[in-house]
Formats: structure tokens, C-alpha cells, sequence
């Protein structure tokens, strides 16, 4: 099994020394085994919070609470955990059953989100908080080399709605399309409407989250037929 994770080791940056607990991380819920990665993207994702909320605390120190806890959410979220799993590789490493596998679950943001916060989690039980702060710090460093508030912190719903009172004279609505996973992990799907047309849905760990990713791929659309 290592000689199969070589590479995966080698862009992590850390080598685990115990098989089960990576194999467990790495294991989708769809994958016939008698465990999968949700316990150790629970644990990951409050490690990540921690890690996170302390390096925004230090590297932005004048910014006020509201203001951290939106840089946080800006980077510990589905969107970001997928851009830092392609950074190592991840999705060529997950155990997924022939049906997700066929239905490009490599390559699903949700899939590859929750299983870095599972190597994470799985890293933390292994080689403490210390070896997750470095990293997924050298990791966001190299995703994000410059950590812009003004970038990170885009009202991506704020700019839909000037584009569709200016075009259309009227608000975007949202509504929520579906939800789906245990209360501590629910995922939400939220669709953008308007006049009665649903012009973008996106998936997120939160109604707030969900909504951003919809209004960004909203814009993309009305750019688009708007030629913008």
C-alpha cells in the first residue's frame, strides 16, 4: 500500500506511518469497506478551523472579529479544500466504488474537500497539530501567495444583484434546491433565479457558502448572454 501512496507522501509532504488510519482517509462512503473518511473529515475540518482561524489571527492583527471570521470562511470551505487537495494530488489517491468512479467522482469538489479534511484529520491524530499547521499552511500559502482581503472577501451576491437590477430591474432569488448529509456536514444546493429562470445551482457546507458559489456562476452565465 506505501509503494501504491509514493507519490501521494511525496506532494503531501509527510509519510504516515500508520496504513489504516490513511487508508480510512482516503476511503469515499462509496467504497465497499466497513468504514469511509466521514469521522476523520469531522475531526479535519475543526483542526482546520483552528489552524486557520490562528494563522488570520497573527497575519492580520488590526482586523476586526467580523472580519477574520469572513477571511476564515473564505478559506475553509469546499471551494478552497478542492484547490488544496489538486495541489497534492489527492483525487488520483481516493478509494471511490466503479459507480462514483464512472461519474467522475475524482474530480467532484465535494468529494475532494472532504477528503482533505480527512488526511488532515488523519494527521493530526498521527503526528499532532503542530505537522497540519505546517502544512496546510505551506499549502495555502502556495495556493493563496497573496492573501487579499478585498479578493477573498468579493460579495459575489452583491455584484449579481447590480447586474440584475441594471439588466433586468429586478433581484436575483435564491432557493434552496436540496440538502443532503448528517446535521454536523450538511450540504446545501441553491439555485439562482430570476424572472421565473433558473440560471445557476451550487453546492455548499452552508446556506451563505451555497449562495456565493451560485451568485459566481450566475454572473459567468449573464456575461456571458449579456456579453458583459
Amino acid at each position: 500500500m506505501k509503494n501504491d501512496l509514493k507519490g501521494f507522501f511525496e506532494c503531501l509532504g509527510y509519510e504516515f506511518k500508520n496504513e489504516n488510519l490513511i487508508t480510512e482517509a482516503l476511503t469515499h462512503k462509496s467504497y465497499t469497506r466497513e468504514y469511509n473518511n466521514e469521522r476523520l473529515e469531522f475531526l479535519g475540518d475543526a483542526v482546520l478551523d483552528l489552524v486557520v482561524g490562528e494563522f488570520l489571527y497573527f497575519k492580520f492583527s488590526e482586523s476586526e472579529e467580523g472580519i477574520l471570521s469572513k477571511l476564515r470562511a473564505a478559506l475553509v470551505n469546499e471551494s478552497s479544500f478542492t484547490k488544496l487537495a489538486n495541489e497534492i494530488n489527492l483525487g488520483k489517491y481516493i478509494y471511490l466504488s466503479p459507480a462514483e468512479e464512472h461519474n467522475n467522482g475524482r474530480n467532484k469538489p465535494s468529494i475532494l474537500a472532504n477528503a482533505f479534511e480527512a488526511v488532515m484529520g488523519a494527521l493530526y491524530l498521527e503526528a499532532g497539530l503542530e505537522k497540519v499547521r505546517e502544512i496546510s499552511l505551506k499549502l495555502i500559502n502556495k495556493v493563496y501567495p497573496e492573501i487579499n482581503p478585498d479578493k477573498l472577501l468579493k460579495d459575489y451576491k452583491t455584484t449579481l444583484q447590480e447586474i440584475t437590477q441594471a439588466h433586468f430591474g429586478c433581484t436575483p432569488e435564491y432557493r434552496l434546491l436540496s440538502s443532503k448529509g448528517p446535521d454536523h456536514k450538511k450540504e446545501f444546493e441553491i439555485g439562482v433565479v430570476i424572472n421565473d429562470k433558473l440560471y445557476s445551482s451550487a453546492r455548499g457546507h452552508s446556506k451563505k457558502v451555497a449562495q456565493q458559489n451560485a451568485a459566481k456562476d450566475a454572473i459567468k452565465v449573464l456575461k456571458r448572454e449579456l456579453k458583459l
